[in-house]
């Protein structure tokens, strides 16, 4: 009895697993489609950076003389005016310095005193010993004596008045430096920093000692930011800035870029431009030194249609479209294209490699007989395409063999028909980036632009003036669709602005089709292999989280 009881159970267990086995592979998958939809909203696209908040003007205040610190008369914060008496160095030393000088220059004085007075007896002398020499009462050697005696005493004279001179100015810098021991703001603004203290000793030797740091007007700051090198040709002067700092991180403060400084500065193989950023300051609220990170605002679309990022970069593959029951574009199956995608232009005639024939010149035109230049790409005197290497060498040997004046010449002959004739039968000497002009044509050349003419000419006094202004880049993509049938649909789309998350909608490109607000666009879709996976294109999935080996499946 017992026996019969185990054979039972274990035929029924064995029953209900070959059951469950059976159901299990008649079990049909539901593929499982992850959608999102186009909203509408604001797309900013932004750069962001870090850096410090400084006064517009700073003045370190020094001394140019030394001496022992009097008086102080101003401490942190402090708010003074141009001219107020900040502080005042031990001014004996000085004084004395000044009475010297006023001595010196009696001394001088009397000098010259004492020697225009032996001018007036050589010149008596000298009168005496003409009279004299013209009564033949003295020699001719006296004479001579005495014009000496009164060139000498004139000569003297003139030193004398030049030693005046000198004590004057000595003693014009003695009541200068004793001016310079009162130490005055030099503009109006706030003392930010006090170096030094009362009896403190000032050396101003080489170099002017730092005793205050006074910043003027802090209602108005400014934001020194440093842009990575990616991302400063995106920098343009005025455009909108927000920032925060750390003391108000609930606070969004506003600014304008006012300058791209041209200095790189190298930090750890990493180089930034500091970009200047002003910012008013009503309230006092910002301080220096404060580290602000700093947001600048490239370009806006208000209002615009905005495409999730994730429906553009879902790619479709096979087993997609198999689990929709739904035969795979031809594409995906190494088939060509269903339609080009259209161009940055918007054109979309053809495909790819009929865009690259057009840039590249229609293959570069065909030379004459007479060796000319041909399309961009080849030297002419064959049948169009690249030079061979035969002709390459020809015209090195040639431009060898030229006198420096017909090298120079021959370039500047090249230079004039550079965009000239190229097509077929480009003729001898034409040199054209594209072809179609006739045997002999030439185009003219490029009249001067604001690209070619140097800044100086232009009028400019920064270069921040000659920055052209900043131009979206629009781009070409594809989003899918599911329709109301089930059926998966592409939809090539013109992107603009993008802010990381979402693109601005420029124009959808295939007729027919329109994307409004609340259109759904497919992100993932779930096949038998990936399961209930991460969308297409986003990355592997955690390996710490769960992984689920089959999709959602139902009867």
């Amino acid at each position: 009895m017992k026996k019969l009881l185990i054979t039972v159970l274990l035929l029924g267990g064995a029953s209900v697993a070959y059951g469950y086995y059976y159901n299990l592979r008649t079990v049909e998958f539901v593929p499982e489609v992850t959608t999102t939809r186009v909203n509408a909203g604001d797309v900013v696209d932004t750069v962001g950076a870090t850096g410090a908040l400084e006064a517009v003007t700073t003045v370190q205040v020094g001394s140019q003389v030394s001496g022992i610190i009097e008086e102080l008369y101003v401490d942190f914060n402090s708010i003074v005016r141009e001219g107020d008496v900040i502080m005042r160095l031990d001014p004996d030393l000085f004084e004395t310095q000044i009475e010297q000088s006023r001595a010196n220059l009696l001394r001088a004085e009397a000098d010259v005193e004492r020697l225009r007075v032996g001018v007036e007896d050589a010149q008596t002398q000298l009168r005496r010993s003409r009279d004299l020499s013209a009564a033949d009462l003295i020699s001719p050697t006296e004479l001579e004596a005495a014009e000496v005696a009164l060139r000498s005493a004139e000569a003297q004279l003139k030193s004398a008045e030049a030693q005046v001179t000198q004590a004057e100015a000595s003693l014009n810098q003695s009541e200068v430096n004793l001016e310079h021991t009162v130490i005055r703001a030099p503009i109006d603004g706030i003392v930010t920093s006090r170096l030094v203290d009362i009896g403190q000793t000032v050396a101003a030797s080489f170099q002017a000692p730092e005793l205050f740091v006074i910043a003027a007007d802090l209602t108005k700051m400014r934001v020194i930011a440093d842009i990575d090198e990616s991302d400063v040709g995106r920098i343009r002067p005025n455009q909108r800035v927000t920032f925060t700092v750390d003391a108000y991180p609930e606070e969004m403060f506003e600014g304008t870029v006012s300058q791209i400084r041209l200095e790189p500065i190298l930090t750890q193989n990493v180089v930034t431009y500091a970009t200047v950023i002003d910012a008013p300051n009503p309230e006092l609220k910002l301080k220096p030194g404060m580290t602000a990170t700093v947001t600048v605002e490239v370009a806006r679309r208000n209002a615009a249609l905005r495409v999730p990022n994730a429906a553009v970069r879902f790619r479709p593959t096979p087993a997609m479209f198999a689990a929709l029951n739904q035969p795979a574009p031809a594409e995906l199956q190494g088939g060509p294209p269903r339609n080009a995608m259209a161009s940055p232009t918007g054109d979309r005639s053809g495909p790819p490699a009929a865009a690259a024939d057009a840039a590249a010149g229609q293959g570069g035109g065909r030379g004459g007989p007479g060796g000319g230049f041909g399309g961009f790409g080849g030297f002419g005197g064959g049948q169009g395409g690249p030079p061979s290497e035969e002709q390459r060498q020809r015209m090195r040997d040639r431009i060898q063999q030229m006198s420096p004046e017909e090298r120079e010449q021959f370039f500047a002959q090249m230079r004039e028909r550079r965009g000239g004739a190229g097509g077929p039968g480009g003729g001898p000497g034409g040199f054209g980036r594209r072809g179609g002009g006739p045997p002999t044509a030439r185009r003219p050349a490029a009249a001067p632009t604001a690209e070619t003419v140097p800044a100086v000419e232009r009028g400019a006094t920064t270069i921040d003036a000659l920055f052209a202004p900043l131009e979206v880049a629009e781009r070409n993509a594809r989003v899918w669709l599911l329709e109301e049938s089930g059926q998966l649909r592409s939809v090539d789309i013109r992107l603009g602005v993008t802010d990381g998350s979402a693109s601005e909608l420029v124009e959808v490109l295939d007729d027919g089709v329109t994307l409004a607000d609340g259109t759904l666009l497919v992100t993932n879709i779930s096949t038998p292999e990936s399961g209930a996976g991460p969308p297409s294109g986003s990355g592997s999935s955690s390996p710490l989280m769960p992984q689920f080996p089959f999709g959602r499946r139902g009867r």
